[in-house]
């Protein structure tokens, strides 16, 4: 079988400039990989994403590897030690934008898969090109399509880069959900010498913020820090000094555990509205939007498998964490047992990304034990 490089593919994938939601020909490039590899694949696009599932096997359990080869835009070329979509190799650290997030991870699973066979299950892959965008267009419609055509997957494991600073270190088995909010408090423009013929919306915008902020949400759990709300934004758009404004605007994210649903967080922050438009007597217009939910993976046997392998190849015994941001495994907890594991992720959407060599070559090997380790131990 033909062995894949995962130094070039990765380079090769750095230089398609794949930012979200140009594809810049990144699929066509896992497609001619994984098709030398003996992987039937599928591209699914949808609207302007392209996404892609290929499949090697057609019985037994589907082990799944998911990633997303879309970036996030390289900010300002003057700060880069070289362009960012022409991968530069200085002193064994390659350098370009998607080196970390996730193009470095997706090259050494696939690497190590030509180096891996089976005859008692499946290997799939799940790229999307819609995970650093708005996420509507990639992972979540693929999975449900998949569904649809009876596809099953049994446990899957995200590339996102999960270590802090040294290989080894941790494995995300579980995340906090994220809702996004824009409050539009709409008043009437008027003089400030003449607040009576006016209606100033900014004294029932800081209202909800405040009653909004007095809640404490929780104080975490045995698996989950606690759930935290953060105003980003408040905007009233009003650079004079003598006109009450018509309108303002805030903006903000809660991220929460287990202790909550999206839909109950939903329903309190309308309750919290409802009661300062009765005692201001405003419109008030909410924007709440469930990013995704909060979810955790229990220790067991395929967390075992991930941390043994990541021990063996490393020698630290990474912990299972739930910290950090959201990432497409929220989609994929709906349909099978899912966890991350990827390269040091401190420098991703920062101008010089950038990894070790040696932690694609060390990344690749671990992904053979999981592969090794999961079809002996999960067998159907």
């Amino acid at each position: 079988m033909i062995k894949i490089d995962p130094i070039k593919l990765t380079c090769d994938l750095i230089a398609c400039a794949s930012v979200t939601p140009k594809d810049a020909g990144a699929m066509d490039i896992l497609q001619q990989a994984l098709e030398s590899i003996g992987f039937t694949v599928t591209r699914m696009p949808f609207d302007d994403v392209d996404n892609l599932y290929a499949r090697r096997g057609k019985f037994g359990r589907n082990f799944c590897f998911a990633g997303h080869t879309d970036v996030v835009p390289a900010g300002k070329l003057q700060d880069w030690v070289s362009p960012p979509f022409e991968p530069t190799i200085t002193d064994g650290v390659l350098v370009g934008r998607g080196a970390a997030d996730m193009k470095g991870g997706i090259a050494a699973f696939i690497s190590a898969i030509s180096e891996f066979e089976t005859d008692t299950g499946s290997i799939s892959l799940l790229i999307t090109g819609d995970e650093e965008g708005d996420a509507i267009n990639g992972t979540q419609k693929v999975l449900a399509a998949l569904a649809a055509k009876g596809e099953k997957i049994d446990h899957c494991l995200v590339g996102e880069p999960t270590n802090p600073t040294r290989m080894g270190q941790e494995i995300k088995n579980g995340r906090r959900g994220s809702i996004n909010t824009i409050v539009t408090v709409t008043g009437k423009q008027g003089h400030v010498a003449y607040p009576n013929r006016a209606k100033n919306p900014v004294p029932p915008l800081i209202a909800l913020v405040n009653q909004l902020y007095a809640r404490l949400l929780d104080d975490g759990n045995d698996d989950f820090q606690a759930s935290n709300l953060e105003v980003t934004s408040i905007d009233v758009g009003n650079a004079a000094h003598n006109i009450i404004a018509q309108s303002a605007t805030a903006r903000f994210n809660i991220r929460f555990n287990t202790n909550h649903t999206g839909k109950q967080l939903q329903q309190w922050i309308n309750n919290e509205a409802q009661i300062v438009r009765q005692n201001y007597d405003c419109d008030i217009d909410l924007d709440i939007r469930i990013m995704g939910e909060a979810f955790i993976t229990k220790p067991g046997k395929f967390t075992t498998i991930l941390q043994n392998a990541v021990e063996s190849e490393t020698g630290n015994r990474p912990a299972l964490t739930t910290g950090g941001g959201t990432s497409d495994a929220r989609f994929i907890r709906q349909f099978a047992e899912v966890a991350e594991f990827g390269l040091i992720g401190k420098s991703m959407h920062k101008v010089n990304e950038q990894v070790l060599v040696d932690d694609i070559l060390t990344l690749k090997n671990i992904y053979v034990r999981v592969l090794k380790n999961y079809f002996s131990i999960l067998k159907a």
